[in-house]
């Protein structure tokens, strides 16, 4: 058996030391330790993201009250425990038992196997809208043998099943046991009356406006050390820093630009990390005009991105020629589809492009706000029609988004602008590339078949000894490159901005955002 102890790892932060004001609900004491950031995605948050096995994103904020089994450390180098204290795993990677921690859920009631053993079998039915379906597959049984133990057997070996358990977060078996799946799917339980095992428990959310926790008194890590986390919505990324300048706010994401005008500023710490997402133009495969993949090749060779990574993203940025940069699972050789419009021109012209899309504008989909994102596909945009494809930007928010790429209107989204998690373990693409993947179940939103790609994949996520899994990801990403399923653009950099008074905080640009360990019990303010 191979056996991971999991210890509590005391979160690495700074500790600063300036203070700011505070805009407080009107539902707390002012003497009140509070708090307030924008948690979400991106800046100001990301409102409606309340039911953790249907969030594409936005962990960052849902791991304050919820948790799961296992978490990556802060820097996302391993996963270490979380609700589960220890895991061994069978000498043919198919079973894996937890030994829980001493838990209770907010409601004073103890946590136990039932409440794994109902978690995964509700994120794993697709009735329940739950993301995980299809990710967690491979789950052949969940028993718990006593209060303190589960036992997960999979079908077959997945190298990437512990990764996938980090977002999957525990749900209380005794208040939702009862309930149809089907119901809980659009049930406002979500988002009024949420229990979770986390240092923090639910108190209100004011709709379009913020998501009020109070701290709960009974963790098992201690009580933490402000009494109140909000969670600020706002319209966009500027209202948000002019927020965190003005004091309101004492976190938020910032786009590369903004966080330059508080480099130097004794009041404001600037953090910057990978942000682990593989920017994509993505084709949906269920629509005619790419089926040819001279076509997809030529878009690849009609964009400079080296010119867009240079001017737009100041160079925070690396050229991905597959769906990750991680140096030991790139394979040498790989055309690199440097900057050729001419080319782009040739392919098109033997593929018929002119018959293929009629001369019509296609419109590109893309749920990214930012300025600088639509400086991007502004850029793009006039890149494309360069080569005779013409495009039109259209930005939505998450949910419409969501709500349109997992329906059937294929006209609505022929083309998308997105970003697809791509580590810290490559097999998290899995549910973006594999042919088994497509919604509901999974996240294969543009109805990639390739069986060459989907074997390359499940072949590279049954081996679970790193040494000899890095060449099979290799050979996914020649495949990748080769076959262009999706247009791999860049991963960029990410940056996070704290006021200067806030203790012990910690925070990465972590994919979807997080989780990760970042030990909320152990934030504090300044007074």
């Amino acid at each position: 058996m191979q056996r991971r102890t999991f210890g509590r790892l005391v979160a690495a932060a700074g500790i600063l030391l300036a203070s700011t004001a505070l805009t407080i609900p009107t539902t707390m004491a002012q003497s009140e330790k509070t708090i307030t950031g924008g948690f979400d995605v991106g800046p100001g948050g990301y409102p409606g993201n309340f039911h953790p096995h249907q969030a594409t994103a936005g962990f960052t904020w849902l791991s304050t009250y919820y948790e799961p089994l296992v978490i990556y450390n802060p820097d996302l180098s391993e996963i270490v425990g979380a609700l589960a204290a220890d895991v061994s795993i069978s000498e043919d990677s198919l079973q894996y038992t937890f030994k829980l921690a001493d838990a209770k859920w907010h409601d004073g009631e103890p946590f136990t196997s039932a409440d794994v053993k109902f978690s995964l079998e509700l994120a794993k039915n697709p009735d329940s809208g739950s993301l995980f379906a299809a990710r967690l597959g491979d789950i052949a049984s969940v028993e718990a043998p006593n209060d303190s133990t589960a036992v997960v057997t999979l079908g077959k070996p997945n190298a990437a099943f512990l990764a996938i358990l980090t977002q999957v977060m525990m749900l209380p078996e005794h208040l939702l046991g009862s309930r149809d799946p089907a119901e809980l799917a659009n049930s406002d339980w979500w988002s009024t009356e949420p229990v979770g095992t986390g240092p923090f428990k639910f108190v209100q959310y004011v709709s379009d406006q913020y998501v009020e926790l109070a701290a709960f008194d009974d963790y098992r890590n201690g009580r933490p050390k402000v009494d109140r986390l909000i969670n600020r919505y706002f319209a966009n990324a500027a209202a948000a820093v002019a927020a965190l300048k003005a004091g309101e706010i004492q976190f938020t994401y910032v786009e590369p630009d903004d966080a330059k005008t508080f480099e130097g500023n004794d009041g404001f710490r600037v953090i910057e990390g990978d942000s682990y997402v593989v920017n994509y133009i993505g084709f949906n495969h269920k629509v005619d005009l790419w089926q040819d993949v001279r076509v997809r090749q030529a878009v690849m060779y009609a964009i400079d991105r080296d010119q867009i990574i240079e001017s737009l993203y100041g160079g925070a940025a690396k050229v991905a020629s597959c769906g990750y940069v991680a140096p030991q699972i790139v394979p040498g050789g790989l055309n690199d589809y440097a900057y050729d419009p001419e080319k782009a021109k040739a392919l098109l012209a033997e593929a018929g492009w002119d018959q293929i899309s009629g001369g019509e504008t296609i419109p590109w989909l893309t749920y990214y706000n930012s300025p600088q994102v639509g400086n991007v596909m502004a850029a793009i945009q006039a890149m494309l029609a360069q080569v005779g494809i013409n495009v039109s930007p259209r930005a939505v928010d998450v949910p419409t988004y969501n709500g349109i790429v997992r329906g059937t209107d294929w006209d609505q989204f022929p083309l998308v602008y997105a970003g697809a998690q791509n580590g810290p373990n490559p097999a998290s693409l899995n549910v973006n590339l594999n042919a088994a993947q497509v919604p509901p179940v999974g996240n294969n939103i543009m109805h990639i078949d390739m069986p060459e790609l989907t074997e390359a994949i499940e072949t590279a996520m049954a081996e679970t000894d790193t040494s000899k899994s890095n060449e099979l990801w290799q050979q996914v990403c020649g495949v990748m490159n080769e076959k262009m399923p999706w247009g791999s653009m860049w991963v960029a950099s990410r940056y996070g901005v704290a006021s200067a008074n806030l203790k012990d905080f910690y925070w990465t640009p972590a994919p979807a955002g997080g989780p990760y360990q970042a030990h909320p019990e152990n934030w504090d303010i300044a007074p």
